[in-house]
């Protein structure tokens, strides 16, 4: 079992920054890919960003965060980031870290490729 928690949500105005962390517990950290994901009022999860096992490999969504956002890791802390900068209304959100086991980059988009799931954090922007 991997257990991810993730802080450092929160309401902010648009233009800002935050960085999320997610820490993990559990298992070998580096032996997981980590996902960012979101999910909005009304509306189904969708895939921010992901990495891969030491760092060397990220990928994100499409235009709406690239540029904006940036996955990193650090495996010694068992923690995977997200910092979001010039925040949108758009990106309110509900964010939730994940492990996979899977290393195969063509399904680090997929949310049922990750088995373990925190309990997420609230990101609100306001206009």
């Amino acid at each position: 079992q991997v257990q991810l928690v993730e802080s450092g949500g929160g309401e902010v105005q648009a233009g800002a920054s935050l960085r999320l962390s997610c820490a993990a517990s559990g298992r070998t950290f580096s032996d997981y890919t980590m996902g960012w994901f979101r999910q909005a009022p009304g509306k189904e999860r969708e895939f921010v960003a992901a990495i891969n096992w030491d760092g060397g490999r990220t990928y994100y969504a499409d235009s709406s965060v690239k540029g904006r956002f940036t996955i990193s890791r650090d495996n010694a802390k068992a923690t995977v980031y997200l910092q979001m900068n010039i925040l949108k209304p758009e990106d309110t959100a509900v964010y939730y870290c994940a492990a996979s086991g899977d290393s195969n980059s063509a399904y680090v988009h997929l949310d049922t490729n990750y088995e373990y799931w925190g309990q997420g954090t609230q990101v609100t922007v306001s206009s």
